[in-house]
């Protein structure tokens, strides 16, 4: 949905320029003549007003969840690891016993890139005339109470059935799990899917030095063009700093995101063209990469056609096409989505490596999705919603304590 701002959301004001019409030139000898505008100083280039409000984009929503499915269904299926013999998932490779589905399903993973895509447009989308202060509650409120359930949960399962993946070392490590900070502390993830919020974090942090000059469309683009050159040099850089911050991975879609929302909002121009042409480009090696070293059972021409047509069809999004889907049943569809992604694989796999040899397996593996989406609706109203709440009445409190954030002059 857009988010209509003050003004242009722009750092000047549309079409501002010098003085217009200024004195008249005369001479007391000579008769009046009719007075010429003095030339008006140029000012700096326009850039495009946000056109009006739009309908909410349900269809972002559809995305997510399609891409949670995606990820779940690769790794019930699709991934290298269930396709080896006497695997602790179905004993025996999954592509005997799903030849079509194991196709289909080993591109699975570019759902992450998908999300992190996503990810970048929403942000910068729920960000807009919002202070750091908004941005830090609706990260916490959005990203914990899930979560929180999400490393409960899947500790728990792997302490009573440790038969696909190790239980947690210890209560500590479990405990510090809770922060969502373990992989920056080297500490293992309860479940291996928590990789990814690790890179959102990152993302969060440096986005909200943006947010908190008050988001432009300048400033996104020079954070982009900035975030880019870092995220291409720190590989080579040889400082570990810069290479957490610049995020190397996972940069270049987070950008592909701003880049689209931008054009979502002011509208298409080539600087926005060329910024998503070269997160295309950086994304290609990085797919490239992921094929050769972690997935290996899809191909980087097959992965890299799925993202190009993931990003023209978020490019039909920006622009407009798919405005008219109005279905309101996605905002709750897309809802499941943040809980679905953190409880479907190491619980997921363990309930098939105990029901395996009990259900055909295409309805074991249909099933546990569809039991995995309750699991996730029932943890949305009962556990998001009312810790949210609550974590979100508490924070604005503790932040009025610290009294009014300082005013941002406009320009």
């Amino acid at each position: 949905m857009r988010h209509a701002g003050g003004g242009s959301g722009d750092d000047w004001p549309v079409g501002r320029g010098g003085p217009a019409g200024g004195g008249v030139l005369r001479t007391e000898e000579r008769p009046a003549v009719e007075a010429l505008p003095e030339p008006t100083a140029p000012g700096p280039p326009a850039v495009p007003a946000p056109p009006a409000r739009r309908p909410r984009l349900y269809v972002i929503d559809a995305l997510r969840l399609c891409a949670a499915l995606m990820v779940a269904l690769h790794h019930y299926v699709g991934t290298n690891r269930v396709n080896q013999p006497h695997n602790p998932v179905w004993d025996r490779p999954a592509s005997h016993i799903f030849p079509a589905v194991f196709r289909v399903s080993s591109y699975g993973w570019i759902g992450v890139e998908i999300f992190f895509v996503i990810s970048g447009f929403v942000i910068c989308m729920s960000c807009w005339g919002r202070g750091p202060r908004d941005f830090f509650v609706s990260r916490v409120i959005r990203l914990y109470p899930a979560y929180w359930f999400g490393v409960l949960f899947t500790a728990a399962v792997l302490t009573l059935w440790p038969a696909v993946f190790e239980a947690p070392a210890s209560a500590r490590d479990t405990l510090f799990n809770l922060s969502m900070l373990q992989q920056g502390s080297h500490i293992a993830n309860v479940d291996g899917v928590y990789w990814t919020l690790w890179s959102e974090l990152r993302f969060y942090l440096i986005f909200l030095l943006v947010v908190a000059t008050g988001l432009t469309y300048r400033k996104v683009v020079v954070f982009c063009c900035v975030w880019g050159v870092a995220a291409a040099l720190a590989p080579v850089a040889g400082m570990p700093a810069l290479t957490l911050l610049a995020n190397p991975d996972a940069a270049w879609y987070f950008i592909a995101g701003l880049a689209l929302y931008l054009m979502h909002r002011f509208g298409q121009d080539l600087l926005l063209w060329g910024i998503l042409g070269m997160s295309w480009l950086m994304a290609q090696s990085e797919i490239a990469q992921r094929v050769d070293t972690v997935e290996h059972v899809s191909s980087w021409r097959g992965a890299l056609l799925l993202y190009t047509v993931f990003l023209l069809f978020m490019v039909g999004v920006a622009v407009g096409l798919t405005d008219r889907l109005q279905w309101k049943w996605l905002a709750t569809a897309g809802s499941l989505t943040y809980p679905f992604y953190l409880l479907h694989y190491a619980a997921g796999t363990t309930a098939i490596h105990y029901l395996r040899d009990r259900t055909d397996p295409r309805l074991l593996v249909a099933a546990l999705i569809g039991a995995m989406l309750l699991l996730s609706y029932l943890v949305h109203r009962l556990v998001e919603r009312p810790l949210s709440t609550l974590l979100k009445r508490g924070l604005t409190r503790s932040f009025a304590r610290l009294g009014p954030p300082p005013v941002r002059r406009t320009p």
